[in-house]
């Protein structure tokens, strides 16, 4: 009986030991298997039913991929840092949003409401660029090099700070 006891004691030091551990990591730094690799190629149409190719959006520029929809709380209030962040920087990055499992218009009168902050939005009603992007939820935004590489994920609603944090650690954007 005594034995089980102490084989009990290092079984909740490990235990406590990966609590400790899980609780120091930021959750919106979810890591993704894409980041460092090429943005996946992923063609479809954008909200306005014009085709397009999601890796190319950026055209050589640097881009930044923000994922919304008209259903999204946490969209509502990332939504006007977006669209400021866009004014500012919007001829230096591509800022391209994906509508994300939603309705056309229901996404096209949000945006008519709240302002576009993107060159376009790839319109991804069932989830499927989601899929092959590793999107968990929306908001996300992901960062693209110029040579088309994944920089960073960011889960979660941005705010003015992250955001420009983002745009000059990442593309030398200030």
């Amino acid at each position: 009986m005594k034995a089980w006891r102490w084989l009990l004691l290092p079984i909740l030091a490990g235990l406590l030991g990966v609590l400790a551990v899980g609780l120091r990591h930021d959750p919106k730094q979810i890591p993704s298997p894409l980041v460092g690799k090429p943005l996946p190629a992923i063609e479809g149409v954008t909200l306005d039913g014009q085709a397009v190719d999601l890796a190319a959006a950026g055209q050589g520029g640097p881009m930044l991929i923000n994922v919304w929809a008209s259903w999204c709380e946490s969209c509502l209030v990332e939504h006007p840092v977006v669209v400021t962040a866009a004014r500012e920087f919007g001829d230096r990055v591509a800022f391209i949003g994906l509508n994300y499992r939603d309705r056309r218009d229901a996404g096209k009168a949000w945006l008519a409401e709240r302002g576009n902050a993107y060159r376009w939005s790839f319109f991804d009603p069932e989830g499927r660029a989601g899929i092959e992007l590793g999107v968990y939820g929306v908001p996300e935004t992901f960062f693209v090099a110029t040579d088309g590489t994944l920089l960073a994920k960011h889960v979660g609603p941005l705010d003015a700070d992250s955001l420009r944090g983002y745009l000059r650690r990442l593309f030398g954007v200030s």
